[in-house]
């Protein structure tokens, strides 16, 4: 079971430990196993999992090569890029931790796209019988009774942020940050409700579209956060066989696929 005593800390000090990046993703089941020397690897956000490895297998399937994908919080890989990390390919939950790469000349300006969108959700257990409505000011914390509210690291993770931001808007942050279970990405908070851990979590509605065991219980207003927007990007000196796959993330193929997975469609597809 999670434990509920200075989640805030624990999680701080594991991100700042070294155990983050490849190693968590391999840990908690996200990493795509080792990366062949001939194999363009992939850094991206852990939401895109489910919907990135189709579109793996959909370009393997029209003649593409080997890609290896790891998948961590957006805030871990960028760090791990930083350094020193062989990614070709960075795809981020949010503009920022692209922007951190871009300005320390680490991604290729040039080849950065917004690439899909997403929808902020609260959910509970499968079995929940919770209701609430998402509104300014709605009672969260009585909905969380002795529990916890589920959510990537607001200081670092994407998924976090943007949660913060929404729930401050809505004037209820406040009561529930000393009620929080603060998970190293947003796949882990989805694990903490779909295991029972807590009655409560955020996610993005994606997250919530794969896993049977939990249920949305309400969608946050798109006003109360900045959009939710994953930009890609080539990293410096990316093959030409990364650079292939680059531009199939924008084919009707792989837009399917993300479709599927419950994204909204931003590239148009028009980069050489």
């Amino acid at each position: 079971m999670l434990h509920q005593c200075d989640v805030r800390g624990a999680t701080r000090r594991r991100f700042l430990s070294g155990l983050a990046g490849i190693a968590i993703a391999a840990a908690i089941g996200f990493g795509a196993g080792p990366a062949r020397a001939d194999a363009p690897l992939v850094f991206a956000a852990a939401s895109l999992k489910n919907a990135l490895d189709d579109v793996i297998a959909s370009y393997a399937a029209t003649g593409g090569g080997k890609i290896t994908a790891s998948y961590a919080a957006s805030s871990v890989l960028a760090r791990q890029i930083e350094a020193g990390a062989k990614a070709e390919v960075f795809i981020s939950a949010d503009a920022d931790w692209m922007d951190y790469l871009g300005q320390r000349g680490l991604v290729d300006a040039k080849s950065r796209e917004n690439l899909l969108g997403n929808r902020l959700v609260l959910i509970a257990p499968k079995t929940s019988t919770a209701t609430l409505a998402i509104a300014p000011g709605f009672p969260l914390l009585q909905a969380l009774g002795d529990g916890r509210l589920a959510i990537a690291d607001p200081d670092s993770v994407p998924a976090g942020k943007y949660g913060r931001s929404s729930l401050t808007s809505l004037g209820v942050w406040s009561s529930v940050v000393d009620h929080i279970a603060i998970a190293e990405n947003v796949r882990v908070a989805l694990a903490y409700v779909a295991r029972g851990e807590t009655p409560l979590g955020i996610v993005y509605e994606t997250d919530a579209l794969q896993e049977p065991k939990v249920r949305i219980v309400g969608y946050f207003p798109e006003d109360s956060h900045l959009p939710i927007v994953y930009p890609a990007a080539l990293t410096n000196g990316a093959t030409p066989e990364a650079a292939r796959f680059f531009k199939f993330l924008t084919s009707d193929k792989a837009q399917a696929a993300f479709r599927k997975a419950g994204f909204s469609i931003i590239a148009t597809g028009t980069r050489p």
